[in-house]
């Protein structure tokens, strides 16, 4: 992950972001989203991913995993505001949707949920 993301590892993280109930179910993912809670990570972006066993055997989960883990390493660091713990869930079309279609699922999303910046910080 580029600098400024980091990754949400802890199961206490995912079910905080939970909690809070701001999520945006897209054809490729779902969002869900919550700010900070502690002082010291407020610099950059929190990045989580899953995806539930109703959606395919470990090949499948792990090969969507991956394709999300590309599309936010792309995404997040252009397109959202620092402070907030994103969680990407995979969905049974992640896997055979066109990689630009899923970008922009992230892009809107992010707008949706309110953690979407004017997309002038990154380098592209």
């Amino acid at each position: 992950m580029p600098v400024g993301v980091e990754r949400l590892k802890k199961r206490a993280d995912f079910l905080r972001v939970a909690s809070v109930r701001r999520k945006w179910a897209a054809p490729g993912m779902v969002l869900q989203a919550a700010r900070h809670h502690d002082a010291p990570s407020t610099d950059g972006v929190r990045v989580g991913f899953t995806v539930t066993k109703k959606v395919g055997n470990a090949v499948v989960r792990n090969r969507i995993k991956r394709r999300l883990r590309a599309v936010a390493q792309e995404v997040i660091p252009e397109y959202a505001d620092n402070g907030w713990d994103l969680v990407l869930i995979g969905r049974f079309a992640t896997k055979d949707r066109k990689y630009d279609d899923l970008r922009q699922d992230l892009r809107k999303s992010l707008g949706k949920v309110g953690a979407r910046s004017n997309g002038q910080r990154g380098s592209k």
